[in-house]
Order: structure tokens, then C-alpha cells, then sequence
């Protein structure tokens, strides 16, 4: 049967990381990520924070962007011999999917990373712990979902974990630890939430409760970000409350396969000496799939309905997709973030010829491709394809070329 599941808490607003005053328990472990948390001061307040409300803490630090399996089983092991009742996730999406897949592994150490990737099928947590995640970026909103992503750098792939288990207990969205983001990383995150919202909203798993949150999300990405973007802190305050609903969204309606694609092409290349940056993958992707969706009516009519809440005008669902495409690659020409990979280049800037020679993209386009269609977010995806249209979604993605399929 349908479900609607949210972290019990949401503590939002300025000063709302105070909340962790109020937590009960002897031990907190706080998973964090690179130095910005600290060089900014909030781990430190968390930390000062939870020692008020009488815990003893401990810091498992340095947890990379795009966590590895690794991190995740050294993270586990540390949370093992400390046996915290609190794991507290602060930062970006990274240290809070790590801490997610680290909580697993705590609380049933028999347990494999291929046993965390079965698709709700993790067994009861919160045995041992309860979760708190504070988010600093304004786009995954892993701190309200039911997801995390880990990456297997052996083989190349990022793989989701999905099971309302890791929904977070708790999710504190202070505006203030997102006040700190570089503009890179604003324009990243955002296009990421904009991708939830949309994918969310014409997911086959869409539903009365998931559909005003993905369209209160649209609305305030597509006039907020770019301020956002250009250092108005307000917007920026905005950006942080939309991708929160966003993620209360797409954790419930599921995603599609912009995600899929994203999952798949973000460290496929790493070899070449650069990851695709997920929120850039999904703004680049996110056009090319809405004109392929678009191939299904019913999603034609609630992409015209996205339309019609941005009063982008057309009068026919058909018209209202292209202005609705028009309005995003509008929108990733703003943020400077390439609209192909072709031209996807250094520091995830445009370049005329990105780091990803087209003879390389061809000779792992199938594996990709098939890869991507066994992706966790592929099945709620409103238009399937087949691993042929898979292949030529992504060239046309590669090339920035018309999606006429």
C-alpha cells in the first residue's frame, strides 16, 4: 500500500542546530565531511551542543565527496567500539549518505554492502541508535529521505541504498550552515533539487501527498536559485527550506532516470581525472529526459502542469514541455553549468571539448547504459526504455543533440 514517510522531527530555521541541546543519551558519534563544517564553526557548536545535553562525543571526520564502500566499513567499525545511541550526519550529502550506510553496517555487523543495495529490503534499525542528520548544502535533502548513495570505486558505479529504515529520526535545517556553500556548489545542489522535484512529481509513484511538496519545490528553485547563485542570502535561506520539500517529495514518489543516468556516468570516468558532479549531471540530463518522458501522455500532461505552475504559458501540453525544457537549459546557462558532456570540462565548467574524449564515451556507452537501466531509480520512471533508447538518450546527452525517439 501507498506510504508517506518523513523524519518524526524537523527542526527549521535559524538557530534550529540549538535543537541538539535537546537530545537524550550517553554517547553521540558526528560523522562530517572536509573542513568547511569546522573552519565555519558548526561542528564545533554540535559538538558543544550535544556535550550540554550531558553525551559524550566522538568525531569520525574527512568522509570524501562521493563516500566509498570503504569509508563506509572503517566509519561502521569506529561506531562499533564506541556503541553510540546518537549518530549525528552534518554537512553535505556525502557525510550524511556515509553515515546512513555506516549506521547499517552498526547495527548488524554480519551485514554485506551488497545485502544494504536490496532495495527496501534492510531489516529494522534503531536497535542500537537513532539518526540525526543536519544538512549544510541546499539539494540532496538526504536529511528527510528514505535514500544514500555510495560509490564502489572498484567498478566505477555509485549505487543507492533505498529503505525507509534510514529515513532520519531527526532533520535540522538551519539556514545558516548553508550561507557558507562556494557558488559551484549552490548552482550543484540546486539543479539537484530542482531535479528531485521534477522527477518526483511525474513519477509513477506520485501522489496526493508528494505532489504539492515537488511543485512548491519547482516554483521556489526557478525564481530563487539564481539569486541564490549571484549571493542573495535570502534566496539562499529559500533554496534550503524547497530542496528540504523536494526531498519530502522524492523520498515518498521515488525518482527517474536522470537519476539512473546520473548514478552511472558520475565516476565512470574517473579515470580520466574527473568525476561528473551529480547535481551537473542531473542539469544536463534533466532536458533530454523530460523530451523523452514526454513521449508518454500522461507525463506529457504533468509536465505541462510543471509548466503552468511556472505560468511559462503554451497551450497544449506539447508546447508547454519545450518552454519548460527552454526554461531549464535558461536556467543551466545561468548557473554556468554545461548543457552536455561533451562540453562538460574542467572544474565542471563548459569547455569546447571536455575531459571526456567522445571514442571513450562510445566504448563504455553500453555498459553504461545497461548499468543505468538496472538502476534503483529506473522503475518508477514514468516512459521505460529499452537498453537501445537508453544508449541513445545518453549520446544525446553527449552531444546536446534533439531527443526525437
Amino acid at each position: 500500500m501507498p506510504r508517506f514517510t518523513i523524519p518524526r522531527d524537523i527542526y527549521h530555521g535559524k538557530n534550529a542546530l540549538e535543537a541538539l541541546k535537546t537530545f537524550q543519551g550517553k554517547r553521540a558519534v558526528v560523522c562530517v565531511g572536509g573542513n568547511s563544517m569546522k573552519k565555519f564553526g558548526f561542528l564545533d557548536k554540535a559538538v558543544a551542543y550535544l556535550r550540554e545535553a550531558g553525551m559524550e562525543v566522538r568525531i569520525i571526520e574527512g568522509i570524501e565527496p562521493d563516500p566509498s564502500v570503504e569509508t563506509v566499513m572503517k566509519g561502521a567499525e569506529t561506531m562499533s567500539s564506541f556503541q553510540p545511541d546518537w549518530i549525528v550526519a552534518i554537512g553535505g550529502g556525502s557525510p550524511i549518505d556515509a553515515a546512513k550506510a555506516m549506521w547499517i553496517k552498526y547495527e548488524y555487523p554480519e551485514t554485506t554492502f551488497e545485502d544494504m543495495c536490496k532495495i527496501f529490503g534492510l531489516p529494522k534499525l534503531r536497535t542500537k541508535a537513532r539518526f540525526c542528520a543536519v544538512s549544510s548544502t541546499s539539494g540532496t535533502a538526504t536529511e528527510v529521505t528514505a535514500f544514500s548513495v555510495i560509490t564502489d570505486y572498484a567498478k566505477g558505479i555509485k549505487y543507492p541504498i533505498a529503505d525507509f529504515e534510514i529515513t532520519p529520526d531527526v532533520a535540522i535545517v538551519d539556514p545558516e550552515l548553508a550561507r557558507t556553500m562556494p557558488p559551484k556548489l549552490v548552482a550543484h545542489t540546486g539543479m539537484d533539487a530542482m531535479t528531485h522535484a521534477v522527477e518526483a512529481y511525474v513519477s509513477t509513484a506520485h501522489c496526493a501527498y508528494t505532489d504539492p511538496l515537488a511543485l512548491a519545490a519547482i516554483k521556489t528553485v526557478s525564481t530563487d536559485l539564481t539569486d541564490s547563485y549571484n549571493g542573495n542570502m535570502e534566496k539562499r535561506d529559500n533554496m534550503h527550506d524547497a530542496q528540504c520539500l523536494a526531498g519530502m517529495a522524492f523520498s515518498n514518489a521515488l525518482l527517474g532516470i536522470v537519476h539512473s543516468m546520473a548514478h552511472k556516468t558520475g565516476a565512470a570516468f574517473a579515470d580520466l581525472g574527473a568525476h561528473i558532479i551529480h547535481g551537473a549531471a542531473n542539469a544536463m540530463y534533466l532536458p533530454k529526459v523530460i523530451a523523452f518522458n514526454a513521449g508518454n501522455p500522461e507525463a506529457r500532461k504533468r509536465y505541462g502542469e510543471i509548466a503552468d505552475s511556472l505560468a511559462l504559458g503554451g497551450s497544449s501540453d506539447t508546447e508547454k514541455v519545450k518552454l519548460l525544457i527552454e526554461m531549464l537549459r535558461k536556467l543551466n546557462a545561468a548557473l554556468n553549468i554545461p548543457q552536455c558532456i561533451k562540453n562538460y570540462g574542467p572544474d565542471s565548467l563548459p569547455a569546447e571539448n571536455g575531459f571526456i574524449p567522445e571514442e571513450i564515451f562510445r566504448a563504455r556507452l553500453h555498459d553504461i547504459a545497461v548499468n543505468a537501466l538496472a538502476d534503483a531509480c529506473t522503475g518508477s520512471n514514468p516512459r521505460q526504455p529499452t537498453v537501445e533508447e537508453m544508449e541513445k538518450l545518453l549520446l544525446c546527452c553527449y552531444f546536446d543533440t534533439e531527443v526525437d525517439f
